[in-house]
């Protein structure tokens, strides 16, 4: 199976396991729910959605509940990071050997027997190994993320701080769809920015491997050929699906995503440059 479908697959998996064990409580979790209460709402409920609304709720009286939902979300961003550092170098150079892999999967275009697929995996391999990637090693920042996204979405959902604060005299409990009718243009420019976010999110790693195999093309005085994208589709869909769930869901969400975005394009401009000191 190809990899990219596979692991698209393993994060659907994840996500309903996920969604079929959240609570579906909207009770508010204030600064006064105890752990215990907190624990009838099921495990995930308790380890992750109240620790997270807790400290929504706590640090909103000190700094807004702008700051509040961005300083949670780095926190959060800098745990997976500390699992996930590997993988997610692996992911970036994932991107870079994309030329070599084409080049194979080009060489047994069409070749649909099992010794040509077995060839074909083989060499591919044999690049992974050259380049130290584990090709399935970045699964496991799927499956990190997603308990931390939706308990982020029930964190907001049912914090009492995003219930009762504003943010620039507007509520971000309000959805985007809720926004437009009340002209709280401040949740549409969170949403619009959380999209564009999300866009260069997605689109810097192709960029930087464009940019590096340039690069390396120029320093071998050979013309460089970009890689087919064939999952280009698939990035806009998921995209799309992002930017259509977010409409309908508290602005504080889609800032948590904005938030989550930029620090993921920093994360991975910072690790192109580490992996790429020599350059």
């Amino acid at each position: 199976m190809n990899k990219k479908r596979l692991k698209l697959v393993l994060s659907l998996i994840a996500l309903a396991l996920i969604l079929t064990g959240c609570s579906a409580s909207t009770e508010l979790i204030t600064l006064d729910t105890t752990f215990k209460e907190a624990m009838n709402d099921g495990f995930l409920s308790a380890f992750i959605t109240y620790p997270l609304s807790q400290a929504i709720n706590w640090l909103t009286p000190k700094v807004g509940i702008f700051l509040a939902i961005s300083i949670v979300t780095i926190v959060i961003n800098a745990i997976v990071l500390a699992f996930t550092f590997k993988s997610s170098v692996a992911m970036q150079k994932m991107q870079e050997i994309q030329p070599e892999l084409q080049k194979i999967q080009a060489k047994y275009e069409g070749r649909q027997d099992e010794m040509s697929q077995q060839r074909m995996a083989m060499e591919m391999q044999q690049v992974y190994n050259k380049y130290g990637i584990n090709p399935l090693g970045s699964l496991a920042s799927t499956f990190i993320q997603f308990p931390l996204l939706i308990g982020m979405y029930n964190a907001v959902r049912r914090s009492e701080a995003v219930a009762n604060a504003t943010f620039a005299g507007v509520s971000l409990s309000l959805s985007p769809s809720q926004a437009i009718g009340q002209k709280a243009w401040v949740c549409l420019v969170i949403f619009v920015l959380m999209v564009i976010m999300q866009f260069i999110s997605i689109k810097i790693p192709m960029w930087l491997a464009e940019k590096r195999g340039k690069e390396e093309a120029e320093k071998h005085h050979k013309t460089y050929k970009k890689p087919e994208n064939q999952n280009q589709m698939m990035t806009y869909s998921m995209l799309a699906m992002v930017a259509f769930a977010m409409f309908s869901i508290p602005t504080a969400v889609s800032l948590y995503y904005c938030i989550s975005s930029i620090v993921n394009i920093v994360k991975t401009i910072v690790i192109d440059k580490m992996t790429h000191k020599e350059a």
